[in-house]
Parts: structure tokens; C-alpha cells; sequence
């Protein structure tokens, strides 16, 4: 809060919600020496300070007969007006625009009248110092903000200014901005990628540290994705643009922390509803120590009792509760995006403290996601390879994991497929993908169905009951009505699932699995990694269901209305979209997973990790403490200090010490929760 920059001022407290209690009301004019301008933003207050301790000198140490001719007035007025103006003029100026915006008690409204006021009582070095020592701390104050939004965006924004990229056969060094999507660039080994694409070259090895927070490398094959911000960590490779530079993923993500700060906490949301309340009380009640005395002091002297009111506004100005209370949340995301974890506001950091109840879908938050197939069960007359191509043709028309697997087992990717890439060659008409249930179509002149239990029900296909009960995700298949038989495929658990769940459980919350896989497969992955209950057989609206149900319980809580509980889905793909929405956290497994997911979650976890779910209540706890912290030191130093100075026994060196002192541990505390490594 640079009070020699009113537009870089409120603009930059803008990003991070710091002038909660004034509003984004911009000056018509930038003055000179705002944020990020190195030592010109600390000049004028090196001048005020310097004429300030000469005039202080003078005032102590100089001949009477200097005193008496030259250092007096109007001429030590003028002194200490010229030592006030550096720092002064620009709060006045402030607090005038304000006014003019129908927004008379500010901050800059309060050290106004209480400086002009000790010059009008002839006490100016206290006027010059407490406007001096305000404008110190709002430095200071300026410079933790524009720390912590540098500190984010170097994290963040890792991509290089310039590419290598292939023109006409010759190797060009360009803008990554400038580069079209169709063109290919160059990666050389140790360098960070530019923008996003598909790996043209047979294979790469790259680290995605900077994007999740993962320290093993990711091997990328021929045709896989590399994203903006990786590093190539072996030989050279080229790659394939897909997305503009300013479309990429990171460009996503760090737009995702900038719209975060907008998105306010309920303590900020009562931190600016009570300084629009509290600055009016504290001007009123200056005014009444100032005035009231006269009708109850014998001796009542208007200079003594003025005096006491000026210290009364120095010491009420809001500024450490409306500053460093933003601060801290702004440095819980931070905190966060350091470990792949982005909050899209500080609101939910806060609801995170109150998760009672953790939902979780299985395939790819609590399991990897990446099937293998274990078996291919035909029936008598159906050969292997038959059922094999038939059902890999129809599969191929899917992106569904499920399909990849079958996809890679029949080209040889597993278990030594001899289907090779024959059913690449044969026809598939009339696709129809059946939301929860699997796949129908026409493949090479036989209707093909392939999916679940429930999918040869709706059609009428008689199968073994029996089937169901393996603990194994199961392609049924039938061709031309009859069942053919099935493919058997596995998905193996996250190397975090299961102390991810305990850790969960320690915080006293209440972990469900839901999935759309049989519930055999679903009760086997509930056992390993240990949920509280485990629902399979799913449909999209079945998972809705179920959270609606568990909101509607939680509601109905007794205690929901003293101490809110709240219930958090997390998901990956597409389909969780809905249930993400609907719960009070959506949370996003992976950053670079299903942009459906990524864009409707409140928390993303870029990492992919089901362990970061707990670090995310930890830092949402961890935040909230130092809120709460902040917000008793202030109150409780201010309200002290109010008594001292309305009894006449504080004086305003004393009020601007303590509020610029309370303002800054303030600050340091929020700055501390940027640092902060959970684990």
C-alpha cells in the first residue's frame, strides 16, 4: 500500500484482495515511485526522514539564541511541513479521491486528519512521524505483496522467452510467442519447453517438476504429450506444436492462481464488512474523546483533549487486518502451488478446514488409471484372436482407458498379443458409446457389443451371473447377440492410496469410494487402501445421487449449523465433471488430466497425488491459524493501546510505534506461510 502511487497502489492490492475495506478505486494519475521501482520508492521517505531527525535535533540541541531567531516559527513550521510533504501529500491526495467516490473513512482519511491535526496543535514532529512511519510500514507492506505474487509466478511460469524452431530445414532461435501451432521446434537436453505439443521424435525423458511437483522423470513416447515448462533430460528431440503459447496448459494453471485471489475467504469477506463498520466508530469516538470532556473536566483544555483523539486515530487505522490478513491467504496458495497443489481462492482454504467427508472416484485418484489386460476368456467356437480384433476395432473408436488397455494388447503391448494390428483394417460403423454401460457398433458386418454386465442386460445377451464376482475389471463381449466371452484387466493402486486414506483418517475425516467398475473390483481397491465405505456399479447420475445424499445428512447435522462440515469429490475424468461441481470442493486429480475436471474443480492437484488431499486440509489449517493470529494480535494490541491513548497515556509516538509494529509482525507472520512445508 504505497502511499506514493495511488494507481500502482490499489492496483496491485487489487490482485490480492488487499484493499478489502476501500474498494478498487483507482486516481485519476499515477505518481512517480510506485512498486517495483527499486530505491526511487523509498526516497521520499529517506528525504522526510532525514529532515525530520534535523528539525529533531534542532529542537533539542541548538543554541537558545538560534532557537529564538532562526528555529522558530513560521519558520520551523515550514521546516516540518517540508519534511511532511514527501510522505503526506500523496496519503491527502488519496484520501481526497476517495471522497470524491462517496468513501470518506479510510485509512488515508484517518492518518489525514490526525497528522493535520497535531500540526494544527503545534506538535510537528509527531505529525511528521506518524505519516513518516505509516508510510515505512505500507513499504514494507508492499513489498510482502509484491514478493508473494513474484515468488508465485517464478514458480509457476517456467516457460523459456525463446524456442528453436524448424523453418525451411534450418534451425531457428524465435519467440515462443511467435511460433504457429503445426510447426515443429527443437528441444535440446537440459532445455525447458516452450509450448505444448506431441513428441515427434521415437522417445524422450522429461522432467515435470515444475508443473507437479514430481520427481521422477516421465518417459514419453512417438505421439505423446509434452507440455510447456517440462525438461528434456536426454538427447535431443522434436516436437509437434498443438497449442498457441498463450493457450498452453501452464498458461491455464497461472491463470488459475491470478483469478484465485479474486475468489475472498469468509474471514476476508468479514474483514472488509468490519472496517467499513469499525473506521466510522473510531472516527466518532475521537470526536467524542475530544469534545465530551468539556461538559465533565474542570480544566478542560481543548490541546490536551484534541491531542488524545489524534492518538486515538493513529492507533485505529485498520491497516494490519486489512492488509496482512489477504496476505496470509494469498501465501496459503502460494504455500500450495509450491507442493502441485491450486487453490482457486482463498474461500477454499478455509473450506478445507471444515471437510468432514472425502469422496473419491477409483480410477485415477486412487488407482492409477493405466490397464493392463490379465486374460482373454472366449467362448467355445470364438477363437482368441477373433475376440481379440473384433473388440479392439470396436474399442478404438473409445479413449477410454479401458480401451487404451485392450488397444495395446492387441497390437502386442502386453502378454504377447498375436492380434498384431489387424483390426486397424477392419470396418466399424455405427458407433454407439452407452454412458456407464460400454460400446455398440457394427465391426466387419457383425453387431458388437463390448462393456459391462450392464450393457449385455439392456441388450437381453444371456451371460454367467457368476462373472461378476471376479475381482476384476471385465469387457464382456457379444457378437451378434450371443456372448462371446470377456477380457479381464487390471488397474494397479497408487503407491500413496493407502496412507493417503490413513492420513485422511487421522485428520477425522470420512473417506467413500465411488466408481462406476463392478463392485467387485471396487470392494477388492476399498479393502487395499482401507475407505470407510466403497460403492461400485455406478452411473454418472449415481454418483450424483449419492453426493447429494451425503450433503443432504451433512445438513441435517445438528452441529452443521454452529460448526459447518463440508463434503469434497475428487475425480479425474470427464463424467466426474457433474459430481465435481456439485460437491462443496471439487478437486481435480493431475493439473494435465481431463480439462472438464480442471476447469469446474476448486482445488486442483497436479501431482496426481491422493496423499495431497490431506496436505491441502494441512495447509488450509496452517493458513487459517496465522489468519486467526493476525486477527487477535491486532485487536488485542489495538484495543490496548485505544485505552492508553483516550486515558492520555500513550502519546503518538507511542500510537504510530505500535500500529506500524503491530501491522508489520503481522506481515511477517502472513509472509511466513509461504515458506511453509507440509508434509
Amino acid at each position: 500500500m504505497t502511499p506514493h502511487d495511488d494507481h500502482d497502489h490499489d492496483h496491485s492490492h487489487d490482485e490480492v484482495d488487499v484493499v478489502a475495506a476501500q474498494g478498487p478505486v483507482k486516481d485519476p494519475a499515477p505518481a512517480a515511485g510506485g512498486p517495483g521501482q527499486g530505491w526511487r520508492t523509498y526516497l521520499p521517505a529517506i528525504i522526510s526522514f532525514v529532515l525530520l531527525m534535523m528539525g529533531i535535533a534542532l529542537d533539542n540541541f541548538a543554541s537558545e539564541g538560534l532557537q529564538s531567531t532562526v528555529w522558530r516559527d513560521p519558520w520551523r513550521f515550514v521546516w516540518y511541513l517540508a519534511a511532511y510533504w514527501p510522505v503526506g501529500w500523496p496519503v491527502l491526495r488519496r484520501a481526497w479521491n476517495r471522497i470524491r467516490n462517496k468513501d470518506v473513512f479510510t485509512e488515508f482519511f484517518l492518518m489525514g486528519v490526525a497528522t493535520i491535526g497535531a500540526f494544527i496543535i503545534g506538535e510537528y514532529p509527531e505529525g511528521v512521524a506518524v505519516m513518516l512511519f505509516y508510510t515505512v510500514g505500507e513499504l514494507f507492506q508492499d513489498a510482502a505483496v509484491m514478493r508473494a505474487r513474484r515468488s508465485i509466478k517464478a514458480l509457476l511460469d517456467v516457460r523459456p522467452d525463446t524456442v528453436t524452431v524448424l523453418r525451411k530445414g534450418r534451425a531457428t532461435e524465435v519467440k515462443a510467442a511467435s511460433v504457429e501451432v503445426g510447426e515443429t521446434i527443437q528441444i535440446k537436453p537440459g532445455e525447458k519447453v516452450g509450448l505444448d505439443g506431441t513428441l515427434r521424435s521415437g522417445k524422450g525423458s522429461f522432467d515435470t517438476a515444475a508443473l507437479t511437483g514430481e520427481s521422477v522423470p516421465r518417459t514419453v513416447v512417438q505421439g505423446g504429450e509434452v507440455l510447456a515448462g517440462m525438461i528434456n533430460r536426454q538427447s535431443l528431440v522434436d516436437m509437434q506444436v498443438t497449442t498457441a503459447y498463450q493457450d498452453s496448459k501452464l498458461s491455464r494453471i497461472l491463470k488459475m492462481v491470478q483469478e484465485a485471489t479474486g475468489r475472498k475467504a469468509q474471514t476476508q469477506q468479514f474483514i472488509a464488512r468490519f472496517a467499513k463498520i469499525y473506521t466510522p466508530i473510531i472516527c466518532a469516538l475521537a470526536v467524542l474523546i475530544t469534545v465530551v470532556p468539556y461538559f465533565f473536566v474542570e480544566d478542560y483544555v481543548l490541546r490536551d483533549w484534541l491531542y488524545r483523539g489524534l492518538v486515538f486515530l493513529v492507533i485505529g487505522c485498520p491497516c494490519a487486518l486489512v492488509v496482512s490478513i489477504p496476505l496470509g491467504y494469498f501465501g496459503g496458495i502460494g504455500a500450495g502451488s509450491r507442493q502441485g497443489i491450486l487453490f482457486k481462492g482463498s474461500v477454499f482454504l478455509d473450506l478445507m478446514t471444515q471437510l468432514k467427508i472425502m469422496v473419491m472416484d477409483k480410477t485415477g485418484t486412487l488407482t492409477k488409471g493405466v490397464f493392463r489386460v490379465q486374460e482373454v476368456r472366449p467362448q467355445p467356437g470364438v477363437s482368441p484372436d477373433e475376440l481379440v480384433r473384433l473388440t479392439a476395432a470396436l474399442e478404438s473408436k473409445s479413449t477410454h482407458p479401458v480401451a487404451t488397455a485392450i488397444l495395446d494388447y492387441a497390437q502386442g503391448g502386453n502378454a504377447g498379443s498375436r492380434a498384431g494390428e489387424g483390426h486397424l483394417s477392419i470396418p466399424v460403423t455405427a458407433v454407439e458409446e452407452i454412458a456407464g454401460h460400454g460400446l455398440k457398433g457394427t465391426v466387419n458386418g457383425k453387431e458388437v457389443l463390448a462393456g459391462n454386465a450392464k450393457l449385455l442386460r439392456k441388450f437381453g445377451v444371456a451371460f454367467d451371473e457368476a462373472l461378476t464376482q471376479i475381482p476384476f475389471t471385465i469387457v464382456m463381449v457379444a457378437i451378434n447377440g450371443q456372448f462371446a466371452g470377456y477380457v479381464t484387466i487390471a488397474d494397479e493402486v497408487k503407491e500413496d492410496a493407502a496412507a493417503a486414506v490413513q492420513e485422511l483418517h487421522r485428520l477425522g475425516i470420512q473417506t467413500i469410494m465411488l466408481s462406476g467398475d463392478k463392485s467387485a473390483v471396487v470392494q477388492a481397491v476399498a479393502r487395499q487402501v482401507g475407505v470407510d465405505q466403497a460403492f461400485g456399479d455406478l452411473l454418472p447420475e449415481d454418483k450424483v445421487a449419492h453426493v447429494d445424499r451425503l450433503k443432504a445428512e451433512l445438513a441435517a447435522n445438528p452441529k452443521a449449523k454452529r460448526r459447518p462440515a463440508r463434503l469434497a469429490f475428487a475425480g479425474d475424468g470427464v463424467n466426474d465433471a457433474p459430481v465435481v461441481a456439485l460437491a462443496d470442493i471439487g478437486i481435480a486429480m493431475g493439473g494435465l488430466g481431463s480439462d472438464a475436471t480442471v476447469e469446474t474443480a476448486d482445488v486442483v492437484i497436479q501431482t496426481d497425488q491422493p496423499s495431497k488431499i490431506a496436505t491441502a486440509v494441512k495447509i488450509g489449517k496452517a493458513t487459517r491459524n496465522i489468519v486467526w493470529q493476525n486477527i487477535i494480535l491486532a485487536l488485542v494490541v489495538k484495543a490496548i493501546v485505544l485505552l492508553l491513548g483516550a486515558g492520555g497515556i500513550a502519546t503518538m509516538w507511542e500510537a504510530v510505534f505500535a500500529d506500524v509494529g503491530v501491522a508489520l509482525l503481522a506481515i511477517l507472520n502472513a509472509v511466513r506461510v509461504q515458506r511453509m512445508r507440509v508434509a
